[in-house]
């Protein structure tokens, strides 16, 4: 019913009664639930994910809950680059596990909706390649804390948070999440950077604007063998940024995915070219041929200012994603 409250009792009774239903009806006896898909975490939020925890936790298979970073009347290209900003994403999914873990240790949460702006996001900035910026690095983040499953809003909706346009072609959170999904395998890998870190002054803070993750290369890509790595950085830097491969890996080939925006648009692009070819359908079923270039070995990696890169270290053969 629109306008009508529910409070946690009600949504843990709810959730129950649906289980119940669910498992009485031989086809979805074995279908999962997830819930109760709560609102960003903050006071409100928390007291109600509580209370549905404490009274159905057991009930959902993942808990789930939605995180828009501002609001969507935010019109400025530059609060897409604040560290501060991708930052609150570690610290809402801290508090969200905090709360499953003190009812359902161990429960999986999944994010259940993420977009850079809520009401609807923001026109000609949450569809261009500024928001690949959170995108990227909220995959990222969110790996790392062991969320397995981040759901996306949407293909097409009201709103600007879409991944295809009006005419279904895709938009630049597309082919980032293309790319992500054909090189990046679900193991998590450790990074260790040396050089980024600055002592703060007294009372200050220093965030690094260059993100970087690690994977296991995706297991499903036919074109690496298992024991590759990926490797994906986000520089927010207004300058270029250069990164050596330390140890191991500075001896082999590195395939890289440099995406960047295209045209004369900058950061507000809603294209986007892959190692300066422009990503464009081939036809209405076909994507284009995702081409690296290749570096040699030990060549230093260089990420032109606020970009996106995907970097695979070929044949490796890392003990832990040779598993």
């Amino acid at each position: 019913m629109v306008g009508r409250a529910v409070n946690s009792t009600q949504l843990a009774q709810d959730h129950t009664k649906l289980r119940t239903l669910l498992q009485s009806v031989r086809y979805y006896h074995r279908a999962h639930l997830y819930g109760p898909n709560a609102g960003r975490p903050r006071k409100n939020a928390i007291l109600l994910l509580d209370g549905f925890m404490k009274n159905a936790g057991s009930v959902v298979d993942a808990v789930t809950w939605q995180h828009y970073y501002m609001d969507g009347r935010v019109n400025k290209v530059e609060d897409f680059l604040k560290t501060r900003l991708l930052d609150t994403l570690t610290e809402q999914i801290n508090k969200v596990t905090k709360v499953v873990n003190t009812h359902s240790p161990g429960k999986k949460v999944w994010l259940g909706g993420l977009g850079p702006a809520w009401a609807g996001g923001i026109n000609n900035l949450s569809d261009t390649y500024a928001a690949g910026f959170l995108w990227v690095n909220a995959l990222g983040m969110a790996a790392v804390q062991g969320i397995d499953v981040v759901l996306r809003h949407s293909f097409f909706d009201y709103g600007y948070t879409h991944l295809v346009d009006q005419n279904f072609n895709p938009l630049p959170d597309y082919w980032f999440s293309l790319v992500y999904k054909r090189l990046v395998g679900p193991r998590v890998l450790a990074v260790r950077v040396a050089g980024l870190q600055r002592k703060p002054q007294p009372g200050r803070v220093i965030r690094d604007k260059l993100q970087i993750y690690a994977h296991c290369t995706s297991y499903y890509n036919h074109n690496y063998v298992r024991g590759s790595i990926t490797i994906y950085i986000i520089n927010l830097h207004r300058s270029r940024k250069k990164i050596k491969l330390a140890g191991t890996l500075r001896n082999n080939i590195v395939h890289q995915y440099l995406l960047q925006p295209y045209g004369t648009d900058g950061l507000r692009a809603k294209y986007v070219q892959l190692n300066g070819e422009k990503l464009l359908m081939v036809d209405n079923e076909t994507f284009p041929e995702l081409k690296p270039k290749t570096l040699r070995a030990g060549r230093t990696i260089a990420m032109p200012p606020m970009t996106i890169g995907f970097y695979v270290i070929k044949n490796i053969n890392a003990y832990a994603c040779r598993r």
